[in-house]
């Protein structure tokens, strides 16, 4: 199967390097180019493609809003959106997050990384590169006390995202979220618990379940947001 990814960049320059990187793989085709973000909402909406690579700060309409339009709670059949980035420029990378991104990478990251990334938001996996994630989620973290995993109140029937566990988490879940928080694999996940990766994978669809997250990216925000990362496992 072939991935079809947009990118959208405002930098002709930047467009023109993915495209090349993207273009590359045997499994990967660009399918259509955006200078801002209004004109790459239009076009991921008419073309539907696999993945949608956005950059944050574009004319028009930018990152931000475009995400939450393509990908956000509200919308009905969601794309997968990928979120480019230059970490120290860019501090919305969070809310890109809360608007529904799948993930998100450096700019400056190495051509393996973009290709990986792209797959991986493809297959529905999220926390795609585990360093940048982690330190991404630490930084945009709201610095002061959390309450405790026990004392998070349920989030309300209905609604959207991880606010709270609808059902207590498990201690072995809680270990599951801290990791996944840290940025830690699937495999490395079942190697540092001891567990099987099917083990893994079902605890994931359980917190998963509990959460109402959509993806590991929001079990990873809702760890951050609620002070489960601190005192648990390194």
């Amino acid at each position: 199967m072939t991935i079809r990814v947009l990118i959208a960049d405002d930098q002709e320059m930047v467009r023109a390097a993915f495209r090349m990187i993207l273009d590359s793989q045997p499994d990967l085709q660009v399918v259509a180019e955006a200078a801002d973000g209004a004109t790459a909402v239009e076009q991921a909406r008419r073309l539907r493609p696999e993945v949608c690579l956005l950059d944050i700060r574009m004319p028009e309409l930018d990152g931000l809003e475009a995400t939450r339009l393509l990908a956000g709670p509200g919308v009905r059949d969601p794309l997968n959106v990928l979120i480019a980035t230059t970490f120290d420029l860019d501090e919305y990378v969070y809310s890109a997050l809360r608007n529904g991104a799948c993930g998100f990478l450096l700019k400056d990251g190495a051509p393996g990384l973009l290709t990986e990334a792209v797959r991986a938001a493809a297959a529905g996996n999220s926390l795609i590169s585990p360093s940048v994630t982690v330190r991404l989620l630490a930084h945009m973290a709201p610095q002061r006390s959390r309450p405790a995993p026990s004392e998070v109140r349920p989030a309300r029937a209905g609604s959207r995202g991880p606010g709270g566990p609808v059902e207590p988490l498990t201690q072995r879940e809680l270990d599951v979220v801290r990791l996944v928080a840290r940025g830690r694999t699937n495999e490395e996940l079942a190697a540092e618990l001891y567990v099987t990766l099917s083990t893994v994978k079902t605890h994931l669809g359980n917190v998963q379940r509990k959460l109402a997250a959509r993806n590991r990216v929001e079990i990873a925000a809702w760890a951050w947001e609620n002070g489960v990362c601190t005192g648990g496992r390194d």
